[in-house]
């Protein structure tokens, strides 16, 4: 079946910013006197809600120390988003043809909503979207609440929409909403381990998410 809907993660697939966030994740470590990860460490859980990433970079860290973290991160990354991290290459001239193809494009982001909110304001792309979900309004990833809040908002089956993301997280709450995903490898997980998700593609350069929807078309 034709797809209807596109559903795209937002940092790492079509946003710039994970050293952004990696570099705010890190300042934030030492304000709070926590061992602080390496870049690398830092890359590896962004997609996951901002409580659900601390937890999983600090395993065992109390509820008032994240509480602490994440009031930190959101202070310098405030500051740091003050000049939003710009889309990758090719990816607003992309999203614009799908939009005149007749797509509908939604976004399903581990960002808060007053995150999501700010950044598409700064951008002016508030209403550019048919739909958003955010973490801290549905359920982190790879729990599959935010695909199927935007489903049911668009009285659309998991079969006539599309999951796009750069990690396993975006993979896996694809595949527990039995919908069909494309991959991107520029963002935060790597190829091979993205390829366990069984993902109808996976690219490396945003642009060629047009040639993969073409080509499963002609499959049909």
């Amino acid at each position: 079946m034709t797809p209807r809907m596109l559903i795209f993660d937002w940092d790492g697939t079509l946003c710039d910013s994970l050293s952004r966030i990696a570099r705010c994740l890190q300042l934030a470590a030492g304000d709070c006197d926590l061992d602080i990860p390496s870049e690398h460490a830092a890359r590896q859980i962004v997609g996951l809600g901002l409580v659900e990433a601390i937890e999983t970079l600090f395993p065992g860290i109390d509820g008032a120390a994240v509480a602490t973290m994440r009031d930190r991160y959101a202070t310098h990354f405030r500051r740091e988003d003050r000049n939003p991290s710009p889309f990758f290459p090719g990816v607003k001239a992309t999203l614009d043809n799908f939009r005149e193809q007749g797509f509908l494009l939604a976004v399903a982001t581990g960002k808060s909503r007053a995150g999501l909110d700010r950044v598409l304001s700064a951008l002016a792309l508030t209403d550019y979207f048919d739909g958003t979900r955010c973490a801290d309004e549905t359920a982190s990833k790879p729990h599959p609440l935010m695909l199927q809040s935007l489903l049911q908002a668009h009285s659309l089956s998991a079969d006539q929409a599309v999951m796009v993301g750069d990690t396993t997280f975006d993979m896996e709450m694809a595949r527990r909403s039995s919908m069909p995903r494309v991959a991107v490898d520029y963002g935060a997980h790597s190829a091979n381990v993205l390829a366990a998700y069984d993902p109808i593609a996976c690219v490396s350069d945003f642009t060629d998410i047009s040639r993969v929807l073409t080509a499963d078309r002609a499959l049909e």
